[in-house]
């Protein structure tokens, strides 16, 4: 018998462990860390629209993080510089930021093709449906609590 706990914990904990492992190693090439993989695909897509303070919560990571990273790429030419508060400022990837996200982001498709394999183009809505839905479900779980029933 399946145990649903222990298969969508385990396989969603592997995941993560794995892409995290892949973003790590690719982002040594730069002089990064893994999570500045995320960041960076983000400022780039959100050109002017994106906040450190809303980049920290739509990476739900601690504030402190992005405030270093952002600290980080400015120093190696990936951020424009500014001077202010730091999360009320939206970041603006300099041409040598843009060139690297596009960089990143041709990478991460290259894993993610790779990761996919044997997956058609239906399984992967559905996978995606299905994940974005239970992401719902369990943040309205940790919002209202586990109700008894």
């Amino acid at each position: 018998m399946e145990n649903r706990f222990e298969h969508f914990t385990l396989d969603i904990f592997n995941i993560s462990k794995y892409w995290n492992k892949i973003a790590t190693d690719e982002m040594k090439k730069y002089g990064l860390r893994g999570a500045h993989a995320l960041y960076l695909m983000i400022l780039d897509g959100y050109e002017g629209e994106m906040t450190a303070a809303r980049l920290a919560d739509l990476c739900q990571r601690d504030k402190a993080d992005v405030s270093r990273a952002i600290a980080d790429f400015q120093k190696k030419g990936i951020l424009e510089p500014y001077d202010g508060p730091r999360y009320r400022v939206t970041p603006k990837l300099t041409p040598r930021g843009h060139e690297l996200a596009a960089q990143i982001r041709e990478r991460a498709a290259k894993a993610l093709d790779l990761a996919g394999q044997g997956i058609t183009d239906e399984m992967r809505e559905n996978m995606y449906h299905c994940l974005d839905l239970i992401a719902a479900n369990m943040r309205g779980i940790c919002e209202d609590g586990l109700m008894d029933q």
